[in-house]
């Protein structure tokens, strides 16, 4: 029996590695132990009981006012008690983390093997995204073994010096995900979800947290936004906020007064997902949902002026508006008015896989350690 861990402590991780989880579960001669560290907590816990996940072990880090050295050195702790009382026989981590960094550090220092899951993605700017970028790029120096989402990914490995015999392009474990998500008879629960007349307004789905965004980067982005609904009576726009009450506060600024213009709790990532699929169109700073939107057909503008997935660019799936006002104004005024420009970001082929990354991981686990 091979004895898997999987650990994760945010949302986005979560969900990328909830049908990772089910599906070492359900193949023969392995056995996946999840240990969460709670980075996030209360959005964590949505998620771990929407896919059924018991973790066996919890660190319970989450505090108010956590620094990213408090997040780090509590990781580091917490694991090596768990590592050395279970020694599984390999680690696995999602992404750029916090957590990934630490749970990889921590692997490597108990010299058990660590696959990391999304690996290869690099926006080239060690302080964008902040600290992600760093995280990932040192969990790739821990890493035994590399589950790359894209040729790109797997390109960014090869360049910094990785062996190709322990990269394997597998696709976003994010569609898999996805795909076990969405429902076309799906009701929200946040009532006003309900009543959006998605089918003749153009609605648009904004998500926006990025520490460098923050102040007067996101001002004038929802500057812009605020003016295009204004602009263009047959558009609404929903913005699920971020529990940043520095977010909030920029936000309730620019879009208090505005009646198509829907501010609303973070919601849980099946009612999210399902939003994702009536919307028209998406605005984020967000990197997951750039994998995510174009598997439903829906146009991305990042909100951000760079990003480490540039497939969905050459893809011609997402498009890169940056932050300054009149940027951001420009890409939202075109996909609202020009059909052909949306209908053509719309029906792109998604770079990010087919729904199989799971199974593709699972395979290769099996080659290398298992067969």
């Amino acid at each position: 029996m091979l004895r898997v861990m999987l650990v994760f402590g945010t949302r986005p991780e979560a969900i990328k590695m909830a049908p990772l989880v089910k599906a070492i579960e359900r193949e023969p001669g392995m056995e996946a132990i999840v240990c969460v560290t709670a980075q996030h907590r209360e959005m964590l816990d949505q998620v771990l009981t929407l896919f059924d996940i018991k973790p066996k072990y919890d660190l319970n880090l989450m505090k108010a006012g956590q620094s990213l050295s408090d997040i780090t050195a509590g990781v580091l702790k917490g694991l090596e008690d768990v590592l050395i009382a279970d020694r599984p026989d390999l680690l696995l981590v999602h992404g750029d983390t916090t957590t990934t960094l630490s749970a990889a550090l921590a692997a490597f220092y108990q010299q058990i093997p660590v696959g990391h899951v999304e690996a290869g993605l690099r926006s080239g700017n060690i302080y964008s995204p902040y600290p992600e970028e760093m995280n990932r790029m040192l969990a790739s120096k821990l890493a035994a073994v590399h589950f790359a989402a894209t040729e790109g990914n797997v390109d960014n490995l090869l360049h910094e010096g990785v062996d190709a015999s322990v990269i394997a392009k597998t696709g976003n474990t994010v569609i898999d995900a996805l795909k076990m998500m969405i429902r076309s008879d799906y009701v929200f629960e946040t009532s006003l979800l309900n009543q959006i007349d998605f089918e003749h307004q153009k609605v648009m789905l904004m998500t926006a947290h990025r520490r460098e965004n923050l102040g007067e980067p996101m001002a004038d982005i929802f500057r812009a936004i605020r003016e295009a609904v204004d602009t263009y009576p047959d558009t609404a726009l929903i913005f699920p906020m971020h529990l940043n009450p520095n977010v909030r506060k920029i936000a309730k600024t620019h879009f208090d007064g505005c009646e198509r213009i829907h501010l609303i709790e973070p919601l849980p990532y099946e009612a999210f997902a399902n939003l994702q699929n009536r919307v028209k169109l998406i605005l984020t700073d967000s990197g997951g949902i750039q994998e995510e939107a174009p598997a439903l057909g829906k146009p991305v503008v990042v909100l951000r002026t760079e990003t480490e997935r540039p497939e969905a660019v050459d893809a011609g799936t997402v498009v890169i508006a940056g932050v300054g006002y009149e940027d951001v104004k420009r890409e939202i005024t075109r996909l609202i008015t020009d059909e052909a420009h949306y209908q053509a970001m719309s029906e792109a082929v998604n770079p990010y896989g087919d729904g199989t990354a799971c199974e593709q991981i699972v395979k290769v686990i099996r080659q290398k350690y298992l067969d």
